[in-house]
């Protein structure tokens, strides 16, 4: 819910600052804040190095998908990001995991769902915004892969500090190389900063990373799926943007995505054996 809902608010944020600024002063923000909270203790070469992997993924995602966001709408970029959806059971079998039948159905139907729901929005006008934001979408996929498996062998008190914080300070260095480096400090600018940084980066990733040592990948992603719900009604709510009957539609097939996978899929993938 509060990543659908704030896709609005990113929005509105580059209007006063480019992508690159934007990332890094709202994760550095986020990741320190996160050391304070969490305090971890001391901390493994093994751990940082997992922290980092999941950073790197985590910024391409958010790089690509902010940078988007210039070219394209809010709801569309969420639905466009739910397709990761069907991406992450997809690459749990690059560990080994054979899908089950449920798994596979639930998956299907959340993209389905978000089929119907961005009917609305146009697809077939693709543009360049629509393309950054997919490729995005496959980086979240795999971070939220290696979530699932790093969190049942790591700290999450250790992982979510180093991975926010690496998409920071990767921001921070690649700023330079912007072709863009626009700030202007506006009242709205800062209260996206620290909305973004405190609910959206702070919160949301502790939960996601604390959750997921119960929860497998594909559940996740496609709990995940309700993302561009939220970012649909947000967007109305706070932009006047129309939908039809397809938004019910598709909403009904995520959470019936949803209901099979978790009631049919099982814990956990099964893996390949031999």
């Amino acid at each position: 819910m509060i990543w659908g809902s704030t896709f609005v608010v990113v929005k509105g944020a580059l209007r006063d600052a480019s992508p690159l600024p934007f990332i890094s002063i709202r994760f550095i923000l986020a990741g320190a804040l996160l050391f304070l909270v969490l305090r971890g203790g001391w901390m493994s070469a093994r751990t940082l190095a997992r922290g980092f992997v999941l950073g790197v993924f985590l910024f391409a995602g958010y790089l690509l998908q902010t940078s988007g966001l210039l070219y394209t709408t809010p709801s569309k970029s969420a639905f466009i990001t739910g397709f990761a959806v069907i991406l992450v059971p997809f690459m749990q079998t690059l560990y080994g995991f054979r899908l089950r039948k449920a798994t596979v159905v639930g998956a299907l139907s959340g993209l389905l769902g978000i089929y119907f729901l961005v009917l609305p929005s146009g697809l077939h006008a693709v543009n360049h915004g629509d393309l950054l934001t997919l490729v995005g979408a496959a980086c979240f996929g795999l971070h939220i892969v290696l979530v699932g498996s790093y969190t049942r062998r790591f700290s999450f008190r250790h992982l979510v500090p180093v991975q926010i914080l690496t998409v920071g300070l990767l921001a921070a260095f690649a700023w330079p190389l912007g072709l863009r480096g626009r700030l202007n400090w506006t009242v709205a600018l800062v209260g996206a900063i620290l909305l973004t940084a405190v609910l959206a980066t702070g919160f949301a990733f502790a939960v996601q990373n604390w959750a997921q040592q119960f929860t497998p990948p594909a559940h996740t992603a496609l709990i995940f799926a309700l993302e561009p719900v939220f970012a649909a009604l947000t967007s109305r709510i706070v932009m006047a943007e129309h939908f039809g009957g397809k938004i019910v539609l598709g909403s009904a097939l995520i959470l019936g995505g949803m209901v099979v996978s978790e009631l049919w899929g099982g814990s956990s993938p099964s893996p390949i054996e031999g």
